[in-house]
């Protein structure tokens, strides 16, 4: 989407933005776009510990 930045998209799929890097790396031909333009198609991988990391504090592993 217009206006999308890295951090706003790894918010939006991690419900974090502190993967930003990982979707970054994932999608190097775009690692110098600061807002994106629109239309970009992006790589957006899986990570295994998104899902816990929106988890509250007591229900999240030891």
């Amino acid at each position: 989407m217009a206006g999308d930045t890295f951090d706003a998209i790894s918010l939006d799929f991690y419900n974090d933005e502190r993967h930003s890097s990982k979707i970054i790396q994932a999608n190097l031909r775009y690692r110098s776009i600061i807002s994106f333009a629109g239309g970009e198609e992006l790589f957006i991988p899986i990570i295994e510990d998104a899902a816990a990391s929106t988890l509250p504090p007591w229900k999240q592993g030891d």
